[in-house]
């Protein structure tokens, strides 16, 4: 006999709703322990913010300078061979409110580029105005036209924003681990990182634009850190976030330790049964199952980008806010990063001083710093800049992508064996 829709089993729907929410509650409690756990430890956790120097802030991260909302949308699926349009797919989107989604004033802004091998749009009249009217978003490199139009249909349905824009979107590249030529960021995605960002922690790794990016040979993707000044230096705050995919293995470094010439094993390399052929002029591609390569046998070309977004609380106006996107560099350049010809190295940075004064069409009174306080301002960026890009790579898994074309994660307990070989830690 067939059971009647409103009894099941002797139980009412409303019994067996309440029982479903009580098992999914249950769950839920299992589960989110596990996740707590799961999160790797950063830099701070491990002793090396100490050694890079400075006073990391609360968060240790971009959303250190009050008011800045960071969302991720990120995208992953599919497995084995490369089917373009279809996958796998590896990517997504990351947005930075400077003072969050619901607060629509601008802030004084910059930005510098190290070497010129790819996009940041926005950039022509940032230069130009020293405004930045938005958010900023990092994506892939193929996707930067749908993001862009995605934050302008975002702004211009919310009042108080006005009906035009030039929005600042960067990108990497993320080809090797994803199905670039399928355009699976789609607006949608691009409105769900918007209205997701919020303050507080900000996930790293293997999320948002840097799902499926490589840095300095290992799994990179999105990184941040933060300085916070001393009182007498005027007690701001410095918080950096990246999108790293860029540099060699051989020229990783960490704390001035040479850890890449240290872990030259664990390559980029193919997992899956038959390797795709090598374009024109490249080295052969390595199987994963393959003898480990020998010492400095690695592939010598810096391929790849990083952007770089600085948000600061310190009073500065958009020439001292170039100065300081311009020692971002310095960071890079410590981390291992040399700006090669075929990195896309690019850096904005914004203040969130002076509220209300970027906005006003006529005449405003702004506060900023003299040239003889900014110098702890510019050692704040470097040090939060290497410390954000080792976040990125620390927090990073091990990921197969498109052809099983896997890249691995920096192994902390062989780092930290590192460190301690050359005497940087005990």
């Amino acid at each position: 006999m067939a059971r009647s829709r409103r009894n099941v089993g002797g139980r009412t729907n409303q019994t067996v709703i309440r029982m479903r929410f009580r098992n999914l509650l249950a769950l839920c409690l299992v589960v989110a322990p596990v996740v707590a756990q799961s999160q790797k430890p950063r830099a701070r956790d491990l002793g090396i913010s100490a050694l890079i120097g400075g006073t990391p802030g609360t968060l240790d991260a971009i959303t250190d300078v009050a008011g800045v909302e960071v969302g991720h949308t990120t995208l992953i699926s599919g497995s084995g061979p490369l089917v373009v349009g279809k996958g796998p797919v590896r990517t997504g989107v990351t947005v930075i409110h400077p003072r969050g989604k619901k607060n629509p004033d601008p802030v004084f802004g910059s930005w510098f580029t190290l070497n010129g091998n790819g996009e940041m749009t926005g950039t022509t009249w940032l230069q130009e105005g020293g405004v930045l009217e938005g958010p900023v978003a990092i994506t892939n490199t193929h996707s930067v036209g749908v993001v862009r139009d995605a934050i302008l249909q975002w702004q211009v349905s919310r009042p108080g924003l006005q009906p035009w824009g030039l929005p600042v979107v960067a990108e990497t590249y993320d080809g090797s681990l994803n199905d670039i030529n399928g355009f699976h960021v789609k607006p949608e995605h691009v409105f769900s990182a918007l209205d997701g960002a919020a303050a507080g922690a900000v996930k790293e790794g293997v999320v948002g634009g840097g799902t499926g990016m490589t840095c300095l040979g290992f799994k990179g993707g999105i990184g941040t850190a933060s300085r916070k000044l001393a009182d007498n230096q005027g007690g701001y705050t410095v918080g950096v976030l990246v999108q790293c995919n860029f540099g060699s293995r051989r020229d990783l470094r960490v704390a001035g330790v040479p850890v890449g010439e240290e872990i030259s094993d664990l390559q980029p390399c193919f997992a899956g049964a038959v390797s795709p052929p090598p374009a024109s002029g490249a080295p052969a591609r390595r199987r994963c199952d393959d003898a480990a390569p020998a010492r400095g046998a690695e592939d010598a070309a810096e391929q790849g980008s990083i952007i770089v977004v600085v948000a600061t609380d310190a009073p500065l106006l958009p020439h001292e806010l170039h100065r300081i996107a311009t020692r971002v560099a310095l960071g890079v350049g410590r981390a291992g990063g040399f700006g090669g010809n075929g990195s896309g190295d690019i850096f904005v940075a914004f203040s969130t001083a002076n509220p209300g004064a970027a906005a006003k069409p006529d005449s405003a009174t702004v506060t900023m710093i003299g040239n003889g306080r900014i110098s702890p301002l510019f050692n704040a960026t470097v040090q939060a800049t290497e410390e954000a890009i080792l976040n990125a790579m620390l927090a990073a898994e091990t990921t197969t992508g498109a052809n099983d074309y896997r890249v691995y994660a920096l192994p902390q307990d062989r780092l930290m064996a590192t460190l301690k070989k050359f005497g940087r830690i005990k």
